[in-house]
């Protein structure tokens, strides 16, 4: 039986000890490295590009020379306006890439001694850089599509005569949404939130690219599918696999969504099920890269996207 990747020596690149132990002018230069790693660490201008700049002895910023602009390693990034040292959220991203099945707030505010509002924050902020790019991609080739629902608990009664059946609309709390998934065969994964399937429909036509062939079960809104793809149906409750149609790995999917709601966040509905859905299908799409890789992944994304307008200040908001 051949070994998990995550049990080879090929998914361990990053030492998290290495990474706690970088004091602040490291993990700055980290960064710098990481950000501007096309001028090999030169700090680059975020307003007109220029590579010229004055550097102050006592305090940890950058002027440029064409335009006079005050940058710091951060500036303009999703990590702008911090408050926290540089080390640490060098530190977080570590912690947050090194858990399989995702890192919940309340652990990451342990292991950063922070509040749970800091790293509540912080590891959403660092969901919404790693995920950015699902935003523009299309879906080819084999793809499978399915959907899985989340949320909306009702917390049955335990008397047999005050028992409601929760799968009728009115014995249901009306918060429960559907993760829809695109899912390639050994390609990417991506997933939408909607209120039904079928209202996924429209999305996944504009998504999914012209030639595609689409892998689906037997409900009934996927019918409208066959006008445009290929489309092989299956029928679950006769099988799993029947001639080759099958979403077996959109289930794989689900799978993973569903041991990180129980075995991690406990609660991951609501207006951030997008969120936590997005993240489960980024550590899908590279469960076989390692964890140094995904590290550096990471932070190139977060130092590359722009302030988070969801995000910043999010605590100082009326959220009532």
């Amino acid at each position: 039986m051949s070994q998990h990747f995550l049990l080879s020596k090929h998914a361990r690149s990053l030492s998290l000890a290495r990474v706690a132990r970088m004091s602040e002018d490291e993990a700055r230069e980290a960064f710098k490295q990481i950000r501007w790693s096309e001028t090999d660490g030169e700090p680059v201008c975020p307003r007109c590009g220029s590579v010229a700049c004055y550097t102050y002895k006592t305090r940890q910023l950058f002027k440029c020379k064409a335009c006079d602009h005050q940058y710091s390693v951060t500036s303009g990034t999703i990590f702008a306006s911090r408050k926290l040292p540089v080390s640490t959220y060098l530190l977080a991203i570590a912690i947050f890439v090194n858990e399989a099945k995702g890192k919940s707030a309340l652990a990451l505010s342990r292991d950063l001694d922070v509040q749970y509002k800091t790293a509540y924050v912080m590891a959403h902020k660092i969901r919404e850089a790693m995920t950015a790019e699902m935003e523009a991609l299309q879906a080819s080739g084999t793809v499978e599509v399915d959907g899985a629902y989340f949320g909306g608990y009702v917390k049955p009664s335990n008397n047999v005569e005050k028992r409601r059946d929760r799968r009728l609309l009115i014995n249901q709390s009306g918060k429960r949404q559907v993760v829809v998934i695109m899912r390639e065969r050994n390609g990417r994964t991506l997933p939408f939130v909607f209120k039904s399937e079928a209202e996924s429909v429209s999305t996944l036509e504009s998504r999914i690219a012209d030639g595609a062939t689409v892998h689906a079960d037997e409900a009934s809104h996927w019918d409208r599918l066959h006008a445009r793809y290929l489309t092989k149906r299956i029928n679950h409750q006769w099988s799993y696999s029947d001639d080759g149609a099958c979403t077996n790995q959109a289930e794989s999917f689900f799978s993973r969504v569903r041991r990180s709601e129980i075995g991690i966040h406990h609660h991951i509905a609501g207006p951030y099920l997008s969120a936590y859905s997005r993240e489960m299908a980024w550590r899908e799409d590279h469960r076989r890269v390692s964890n140094g890789e995904q590290f550096l992944m990471i932070a190139a994304a977060s130092l590359a996207h722009p302030i988070s307008r969801q995000w910043k200040g999010y605590w100082q908001r009326n959220l009532g």
